[in-house]
């Protein structure tokens, strides 16, 4: 290597790793991941550990990381939808309405009812199918291994329901700016109104089988615990904030695509098993939004109107004015929010997506200090993450 090579070497920064000399007596440094399967995406997690007591961990993340937001510079608005699909790619439809909600605001699109009506019911739908993927991995985290088999049962349902509507089922490209892909077909609005109601005893079983499970409240009750204030200083959202015991959710508080006409509740946590903010609130406050997303469901097919143009006219070439937007929504992991800059060209000037479950593993190393090494794996469960959103 010549001396001008050498210059411009990038060596790795191992700054933010701990560093054996810094070590007390009896402490060693614990990796966890990024192969790890409790992890839930490659996600390492560096733990100072003294036996099985946790000392300090931080989380290396970007083992993911796709270049999402500079990738998006390079293609036009409608192009981008596709890419934010591949976000929280378990939960994709929250992704898209999100991005296309923002775009709309920047063009000044008011889309008509029936479109605003799809989008709800999916988006629902969605949060159920998400909130079962993390219920039924947790419970098999922890060790409960039936309930994971019922939570999957159940969300085949929902994306069976997703393929008919739009032929795929996990990135489904079914929001765009101005309407959606695909109209309802014949006969989904009866069968997607079978599925909801047929689900509310499901919940039931999920309760029965693994929330209030002696074993498993006492692996979550008193773990993991987030002090509303710190919930609030970190700010947390989503489930995550409302086990802490704080009501907040976007769809009440700054509504979009009509959710103010919508009657449901929003759940927060309770100390029925241990205190306020632990891992088993979390968990079952997204049991309990199953349950209000099933009213939510249902309400919707009710108001669906029945003709409505779910394409609307908006330029095959969209290029908005000169301007800039933040848009929020309530995604199932929390608040998710797309800052779009456009320079009155094609393409955006610049994409940023705001990510709750980065947030999520900020407070990491807060939450766990003092833990035993089997409770991190629930703390991770808890807080839902996904590694394609907190990387880009």
């Amino acid at each position: 290597m010549s001396k001008e090579q050498k210059q411009y070497e990038v060596l790795p920064d191992e700054s933010y790793s701990f560093r054996v000399e810094e070590l007390e007596d009896d402490e060693m440094i614990l990796n966890m991941g990024p192969q790890h399967p409790a992890t839930h995406g490659v996600l390492r997690l560096e733990l100072v550990t003294d036996g099985e007591v946790v000392k300090r961990a931080r989380p290396h993340i970007g083992y993911l990381h796709r270049n999402f937001e500079k990738h998006a510079e390079n293609l036009d608005y409608p192009g981008v939808i596709p890419f934010t699909d591949r976000l929280d790619y378990v939960a994709a439809m929250g992704n898209s309405l999100t991005y296309v909600l923002a775009v709309e605001k920047l063009m000044g699109i008011e889309v008509d009812e029936r479109v605003q009506t799809i989008r709800v019911i999916v988006a629902e739908l969605q949060r159920i199918a998400s909130h079962l993927l993390a219920i039924g991995t947790f419970g098999m985290d922890i060790g409960a291994f039936t309930p994971f088999l019922h939570c999957f049962r159940e969300r085949e349902g929902i994306l069976d329901l997703f393929e008919w509507l739009s032929g795929a089922r996990l990135l489904y490209n079914f929001n765009w700016v101005g309407g959606v892909s695909h109209d309802l077909p014949d006969g989904w609005v009866e069968k997607c109104r079978q599925f909801v109601r047929s689900f509310l005893p499901v919940v039931n079983e999920i309760d029965d089988l693994l929330s209030f499970n002696k074993i498993f409240t006492r692996r979550t009750a008193n773990v993991g615990i987030i002090a509303p204030d710190l919930a609030i200083d970190y700010a947390l959202s989503g489930p995550n904030l409302r086990g802490s015991g704080i009501k907040w959710d976007v769809r009440k508080d700054d509504p979009y695509c009509g959710y103010e006409h919508y009657e449901f509740e929003v759940p927060i946590g309770d100390d029925r098993h241990g205190p306020v903010g632990s891992c088993w609130s979390r968990y079952y406050v997204r049991v309990q939004e199953m349950r209000e997303s099933v009213k939510i469901v249902l309400q919707a097919l009710d108001r669906l109107p029945a003709e409505g143009n779910v394409h609307e006219k908006v330029p095959k070439r969209i290029k908005p004015k000169v301007g800039e937007i933040y848009y929020r929504t309530e995604a199932p992991r929390g608040e998710l929010g797309f800052y779009v800059v456009s320079d009155g060209g094609l393409k955006p000037y610049r994409v940023k997506g705001r990510s709750p479950c980065f947030v999520a593993m900020s407070l990491f190393d807060e939450i766990t200090r003092g833990a035993l090494i089997a409770d991190i794996i629930a703390v991770i469960g808890s807080l839902d993450i996904v590694l394609g959103e907190i990387d880009r």
